[in-house]
């Protein structure tokens, strides 16, 4: 065999979660693997996500105490997903999804941590629950990745106090109660000087919370179990003999590389966020691919697609919204770089609503972020932009914060200055400042205050679900989502249409085979994460419904590699026959 040729069981493309679990799972079962990314760091959009995973039934949640009626997360995967509820793949995840879990809190150093109380975001539908679903990665100490450490992505700049990741529910309650409470100011206190002391020691953080600690826990799962990383190692193509996938020609190092798998090549390339030719063919906010803006990592290009399709693989593009949505807003940061600032719970805070250019609130605040975004595209039908202003009053902004802007005592003199913050001294000032009709605007806070002071949203309901109120204040009585908007100065920040990842990808089965348009499994191909079709049916039912279904059918993958036949065997031939026949009949 030449220098540029090597052989592997098994070539994952792409370092995010569904790659890294494929990876590890593979490797635990005795397969030799390599995982190749064209980027300059590991992690993929995980390492700046959430860290969290929507997985039902897990012995983590047993333990905790809660148990849920048989079938009831079939029932409201059912609901979620309508036309696009697909029983095979489904039930697939349903019963490797605690599998998954067992399999790397027992086997790995991959850990999670389950909230007593974590809501679907859609709790009241048929099958929904009020936890127990959705956990978070724990933290991990960076310093287990040793020299690797340095090519972690980072988390999201915006996401992040002094380059500090916060972990999410009680670290978060911390810092936000750091000025109202003594134990939470100590916890604060101690938190950033352990920070400060890393900082000065190592350059960065040390303690990984979030996505960001799911992608450090899985690249130290892989070098426990001697799984090979290539970065800056892009794929070019896929190699095919007689219809089967044997491999794939990558650069790495700048040398072109025939690597060939006795096993197969798994696709995780992290879907199509920054894809402008697809963004203008399944996004209609975005009629030139550009009217849209994304956390997700640069290169995230859609290469798993095109690889996919190239050996006759498809898109499902039938899928009702192409992507998780997400109200984002857009900062600059100090190199001038765009920052693009994600809107998960800030909404949800007493005190904020959301207004249409019109200076008209359009929906519940307090919705998931993707059902936020949907309401928004239909109220902005006909105007120019899809758009909105979170609007807020001086005393709401120092206790909370609000996208970017952190909470007293950060100043937000450097946010008024950049104009990412507007300010008004009066709401008809703050609604000329930001273009919105002035009488509109008062109406609309007036009769919010007025809902404010009794609790009940007469308009849309704020505060009405278990989810709206998780996010909520829950000192804030008698609606955690609502108080008045009445101490001025007045701010404004708009908010545009992005995501936290893709939902239309290459068709799969339940074995994450890529199917061909006969609806046949191409032979040595695979796809997990956002390159492989959502399960979700294009709506999003919970925390961690990227990354439950990552982890699970990466775990999928995995496990079916190591039980398949070599793809030099009669068995792959077979398979190749049944195929031709069947494109023949």
């Amino acid at each position: 065999m030449s220098k540029q040729e090597t052989e592997y069981d098994v070539l994952v493309v792409g370092t995010g979660a569904s790659g890294m679990s494929a990876a590890v799972t593979a490797a635990y079962e005795g397969l030799k693997v390599l995982v190749v990314d064209k980027a300059s760091l590991y992690g993929g959009t995980t390492a700046r996500s959430g860290g969290w995973l929507w997985i039902p039934n897990t012995k983590l949640a047993k333990e905790q105490g809660i148990s849920e009626p048989v079938g009831a997360a079939r029932t409201y995967l059912e609901h979620e997903a309508t036309t696009h509820f697909d029983p095979a793949r489904v039930d697939a995840f349903l019963a490797n999804g605690p599998k998954a879990i067992d399999f790397f809190t027992e086997k790995t150093c991959v850990q999670f941590d389950m909230p007593p109380v974590f809501p679907d975001y859609h709790a009241e539908a048929p099958g929904g629950q009020p936890g127990g679903r959705s956990m978070v990665t724990r933290p991990f100490d960076a310093r287990e990745l040793g020299e690797r450490v340095n090519k972690l992505a980072p988390p999201v700049p915006e996401l992040t106090v002094f380059g500090m990741m916060l972990g999410s529910g009680k670290e978060l309650w911390h810092f936000l109660r750091a000025f109202k409470s003594l134990e939470s100011f100590w916890y604060v206190t101690k938190r950033f000087g352990f920070h400060l002391v890393d900082v000065v020691r190592h350059g960065r953080g040390m303690t990984l919370t979030n996505g960001n600690a799911l992608a450090g826990r899985l690249a130290k799962a892989g070098m426990d179990l001697n799984v090979s990383v290539w970065l800056d190692s892009p794929v070019n193509s896929l190699t095919e003999e007689n219809g089967v996938v044997v491999g794939a020609n990558v650069i790495h190092e700048g040398t072109p590389v025939q690597v060939r798998v006795r096993k197969g090549v798994v696709l995780a390339c992290g879907g199509f966020p920054y894809d402008i030719e697809r963004r203008k063919q399944l996004f209609p906010h975005a009629p030139t691919g550009h009217e849209h803006f994304t956390p997700s990592p640069a290169l995230n290009t859609g290469d798993g697609l095109r690889l996919g399709e190239s050996v006759g693989g498809w898109v499902d593009s039938t899928i009702p919204n192409a992507a998780a949505w997400c109200p984002t807003s857009v900062t600059r940061r100090k190199d001038g770089s765009e920052g693009v600032m994600p809107h998960f719970i800030d909404r949800a805070k007493p005190g904020v609503i959301a207004v249409t250019p019109r200076g008209q609130r359009f929906t519940n605040e307090a919705l998931s972020y993707h059902d936020f975004i949907q309401d928004l595209v239909k109220a902005c039908a006909g105007l120019k932009e899809v758009s909105s202003w979170l609007i807020c009053d001086h005393k709401h902004l120092r206790e909370y914060g609000l996208g970017a802007v952190a909470p007293f005592p950060l100043p937000i003199g450097k946010h008024l200055k950049s104009g990412y913050l507007k300010r008004g001294s009066s709401l008809e000032d703050l609604a000329k400042t930001i273009g919105v009709p002035q009488a509109a605007l008062q109406q609309e806070v007036e009769r919010f205050n007025k809902d404010a002071r009794s609790g009940k949203d007469t308009k849309f309901d704020k505060g009405s679900t278990a989810y709206n109120r998780f996010q909520g204040d829950s000192l804030v009585t008698p609606n955690p989502c609502m108080a008045p908007i009445q101490s001025g100065p007045f701010y404004a920040i708009k908010v545009v249409v992005g995501e936290i990842g893709t939902f239309a990808g290459l068709a799969t089965d339940e074995h994450c085979q890529v199917l061909n348009q006969d609806q046949q499994a191409i032979p040595g191909l695979y796809a997990v994460g956002n390159d492989a079709a959502s399960i979700m049916g294009g709506n999003y039912p919970g925390a961690g419904i990227t990354l439950g279904p990552a982890l699970t059918f990466g775990y999928v993958v995995g496990q079916t590699l190591a039980k398949r036949p070599n793809l030099s065997s009669g068995t792959v031939n077979q398979q190749v026959q049944q195929r031709e026949r069947v494109r023949a009949a």
